[in-house]
């Protein structure tokens, strides 16, 4: 019987789904169950937690905690996805945008705010993901919610590429906070990369590439065959 009862922690390649991931460790560890503690978009790296046996009745505890990411934005244009998944579909001035500007607008993004979450997301409107209506060019209605962003870095050097660094409550979404971003500074965003790098206490620095994973395969499967000899 397998009774191995496991956080892992892995660092999501860039392309990969949350659910490939899922599948590619329950497979390879030869687990009966496995889960994960908060999606990852497909082109978005970093960490994925990964909950097995009874560890999984963890999940929403790991779901609910703080997380932190990193990565950019890009001024000037826009996708319906808010990332490079869609084509761009406009372009917008960025001459006008000051320092005292993006300031401001950090201001206006940070604290307790209402956020609508992006058309292309995995959100359940009427038993379907608003996804597969956006990806349709259906109307997608969405309500919108309080998150708390708790910090809210940026560095503007590579101007009109904005880098930036954000702690958030559970139920954020960074490309609903880009696209504001964008509009509050009378332009346009998108997110050109995103990299999740804390869940709480769990930190990238202490997880898994899907490779340095399968190393460990032999070990853990060793594991199992002990278990289910005693």
């Amino acid at each position: 019987m397998d009774e191995r009862n496991e956080v892992i922690l892995i660092d999501k390649p860039l392309k990969w789904t949350s659910f490939d991931v899922v599948n590619k460790v329950r497979w390879a560890g030869k687990y009966k169950k496995v889960g994960h503690a908060g999606t990852l978009d497909p082109l978005a790296t970093g960490l994925l937690i990964l909950c097995t046996g009874k560890m999984t009745k963890q999940i929403d505890t790991f779901q609910a905690q703080e997380k932190e990411y990193t990565g950019t934005l890009e001024l000037g244009k826009t996708t319906p996805s808010v990332d490079l998944e869609t084509e761009f579909d406009a372009e917008y001035p960025t001459n006008h945008i000051t320092q005292e500007a993006i300031n401001q607008v950090v201001s206006q993004l940070s604290g307790v705010i209402e956020q609508i979450p992006p058309a292309h997301s995995a959100i359940k409107i009427n038993g379907k993901r608003a996804y597969e209506s956006a990806r349709k060019g259906e109307e997608v209605v969405i309500k919108s919610r309080q998150v708390e962003i708790k910090e809210f870095d940026i560095d503007m050097t590579n101007f009109p590429e904005i880098s930036f660094r954000i702690v958030c409550s559970k139920g954020t979404y960074i490309r609903s906070l880009v696209r504001d971003f964008g509009k509050l500074l009378d332009s346009g965003a998108y997110m050109s990369s995103l990299r999740r790098t804390r869940i709480g206490e769990f930190k990238i620095e202490n997880s898994l590439t899907i490779e340095q994973f399968l190393e460990t395969v032999p070990e853990r499967l060793s594991k199992l065959e002990n278990l289910n000899n005693q």
